[in-house]
């Protein structure tokens, strides 16, 4: 450096100047010198040779084949019986409601493809069906016309407890994001929302009508499954003589334990609220005035397993059941009074009688699921133990790597002939 740049750098004026700030040092970015943050911590990582490979396919194998086999076996102790009635109100013939065994039979056979039964005994006649009108009243007193769909079945072997008799519907999608929103949890505990808090939930579009709320309100209570069963009537029970000619089934417990925690007894007034657009047909005038009081969702089994919505558009949800009482072999009618309205959306409706074991409902695909992958694992071990007996390959031969052949490699991956 020469003097005069010695004398600037010493004499600046910006040097002397007591509000000059010395340039601030860069902040380094590297990470600290620490085992984890280096990536220096200790790793394992198994080496996968033929020793080890075989024997853990063959394990899997061996232990799934079993498990699935007993799956598959648990699947085919269920008995059950599936009927699709949903064109029962337009091609069953017509019939009396009332049955008299006197009379002869004016109901036909259900199409094969609506029916499906597994049983230890096969049945010896097909399901049968007719249609009537009937009058019904609903709890709320009010009398109506109804259709119903009269169903008549074999059950060929008695069948232990517990029953339960479900009802299917298909095509029907309540996993719908905008369905699933639809609904105001603190009213369905039990909380009188007012018209505002309900206008400004997600009850959309069912939330409020002539100034007062929907209760309850929402898509999902809107579009509850409304036909209803009887219980199962037998026109021609076994030769024991203990034989009820009457199969009884309830309602209680057929929702969750604990399910009706997440309702409550509402403080509405019957008077400030209004039924929603499905329900109206089951109350006088469509409306709840004249009540003493409104529906206890608390206690309402039916209510809290519709209002559980389904993940996939097929499902089954239950209805009724019996718990304690044999299922006699027999013929069996049974009464459903036909109003939810599945063509709509082209869907289907149907009831599912059925038992359950230790595994649930019948359903083999896990069964079938833990076979195929229990047989493939057997399949490739063989396929491979065999390839190691006949043609072995030694253990990190370095002359399987590509660039130790002699022969120029015929890859072309970049266009180019030989890797060049």
């Amino acid at each position: 450096m020469s003097q005069t740049q010695q004398m600037e750098a010493s004499d600046s004026i910006s040097n002397q100047d007591p509000n000059r700030e010395d340039p601030k040092k860069t902040k380094s970015r590297r990470p600290p010198n620490t085992a984890f943050r280096q990536q220096r911590l200790k790793a394992w990582q198994p080496i996968l040779t033929p020793k080890t490979v075989l024997p853990l396919f063959f394990v899997v194998g061996i232990i799934f084949a079993p498990i699935g086999g007993l799956l598959l076996y648990a699947s085919s102790l269920v008995q059950e019986i599936s009927i699709d009635y949903t064109n029962c109100n337009a091609s069953a013939p017509f019939t009396d409601a009332i049955f008299d065994a006197s009379a002869p039979s004016t109901l036909a056979d259900i199409p094969s493809g609506d029916v499906s039964a597994t049983f230890k005994t096969s049945m010896k006649s097909q399901p049968q069906w007719g249609r009537a009108w009937e009058n019904y009243t609903w709890p709320s007193g009010k009398v109506q016309n109804t259709s119903v769909c009269i169903l008549s079945f074999e059950i060929p072997n008695d069948i232990q407890p517990p029953i339960l008799f479900y009802y299917r519907l298909t095509n029907f999608y309540q996993n719908h994001r905008r369905y699933v929103k639809s609904v105001d949890i603190e009213q369905l505990k039990g909380t009188a929302r007012t018209v505002s808090d309900i206008n400004s939930g997600d009850c959309g579009p069912l939330d409020v009508v002539d100034n007062k709320p929907y209760y309850p309100c929402g898509l999902i209570a809107n579009s509850m499954f409304n036909d209803t069963f009887t219980n199962l009537n037998a026109t021609n029970p076994s030769q024991n003589e203990n034989s009820p000619s009457v199969y009884n089934m309830t309602t209680d417990g057929i929702s969750w334990a604990h399910e009706g925690d997440l309702y409550g007894k509402t403080k509405y007034k019957p008077s400030e609220v209004v039924p929603p657009p499905n329900w109206q047909e089951q109350y006088v005038n469509g409306s709840y005035d004249g009540m003493t009081e409104l529906p206890d969702l608390h206690t309402w089994e039916a209510f809290q397993v519709w209002m559980r919505t389904a993940g996939l558009p097929t499902f089954s949800k239950l209805a009724q059941r019996n718990d304690n009482d044999v299922l006699r072999a027999g013929t069996y009618r049974l009464k459903i009074y036909d109003r939810f309205p599945v063509q709509a959306y082209s869907g289907t409706k149907s009831i599912l009688i059925s038992t359950r074991t230790v595994m649930g409902g019948k359903n083999p695909f896990l069964g079938i699921a833990y076979i195929v992958v229990g047989g493939l694992c057997i399949l490739l071990g063989a396929v491979f133990l065999a390839t190691h007996l006949i043609k072995p390959r030694k253990l990190g031969d370095h002359t399987y790597l590509t660039w130790n052949n002699d022969q120029p490699s015929t890859a072309t991956t970049t266009g180019r002939a030989g890797g060049a």
